[in-house]
């Protein structure tokens, strides 16, 4: 009876291995089935935190300015969607305890792209957007210029309740994705 149970273990023991083995090739093997790159649709996607290059600039003294940056775009049938976010903060006073704490909303920027086009390692996309802050507005044309990359990739927001001031921003920590069109 003993050796008899000793059998059985032994051969529950290799049935569980063996399912596990076949069950993990099984998953394995799923997630390396080749993909069709006419299936990605994705063009652009990416976030992170940025700096704007030169904060709030030489007028009223150089304030930094830190953002939280989302977006994707995706194409479909020739056409171009996709959401895009960014918000601005600056620290509550240009000097002092206070000037490292960015708690202030200077602008936040969250719309919808309509249109995309890829050079290369760069995307433009394009929209409208509701901003508050600077620039406030509902239905603001908005084009966003961006660098495939990781830190140190750069961007540049221009917003058309601020044409003069484009926000050229330097990626800091996140990645910014750029897919070729074909």
């Amino acid at each position: 009876m003993l050796g008899r149970l000793k059998l059985n273990k032994r051969s529950l023991i290799l049935v569980l291995l063996l399912t596990t083995g076949v069950g993990s090739a099984a998953l394995i093997l799923s997630q390396r089935a080749p993909v069709n790159a006419s299936d990605d649709k994705t063009i652009i996607r990416g976030g992170g935190t940025t700096i704007i290059h030169g904060g709030t600039g030489p007028g009223g003294g150089f304030i930094p300015v830190l953002t939280t940056i989302a977006f994707h775009a995706e194409g479909t049938g020739g056409a171009v969607t996709g959401s895009f976010e960014c918000l601005a903060l600056a620290p509550e006073a240009g000097t002092g305890s206070k000037s490292a704490q960015f708690t202030v909303n200077a602008m936040y920027v969250t719309g919808q792209i309509t249109g995309a086009t890829v050079h290369g390692d760069t995307a433009t996309l394009t929209g409208t957007s509701n901003i508050t802050g600077l620039g406030a507005g509902s239905n603001v044309p908005f084009t966003f210029v961006v660098q495939r990359g990781g830190p140190g990739a750069t961007s540049v927001l221009t917003v058309n309740t601020l044409p003069a001031s484009p926000f050229n921003e330097i990626l800091v920590q996140g990645a910014f994705e750029v897919h070729d069109q074909d």
